[in-house]
């Protein structure tokens, strides 16, 4: 699904899940995780792994690769280097 998207609309939609949607997430998680009452301490422990990493799998896409260079942006080339 993000694969269609180019490499700058990857890494802008990449900034909005990280500074929009992840803090909503952690109210939301925070909230499912408090809502059942108080857990045992290993209960609620797992539920937060879970709910820590359960993000990141509709996600995957939009991440994958936006660590890299832009591939279709030219090649820099130094002064030292002509």
């Amino acid at each position: 699904m993000f694969e269609k998207l180019s490499y700058k609309a990857r890494r802008r939609w990449a900034l909005v899940v990280l500074v929009i949607g992840m803090p909503v997430y952690i109210m939301l998680a925070s909230v499912l995780a408090t809502a059942f009452g108080r857990a045992h301490i290993a209960l609620e422990f797992v539920i937060y792994v879970a709910l820590g990493v359960a993000w990141i799998f509709p996600f995957k896409g939009l991440f994958k690769g936006i660590g890299k260079p832009d591939p279709d942006a030219e090649p820099i080339v130094w002064d030292d280097e002509k």
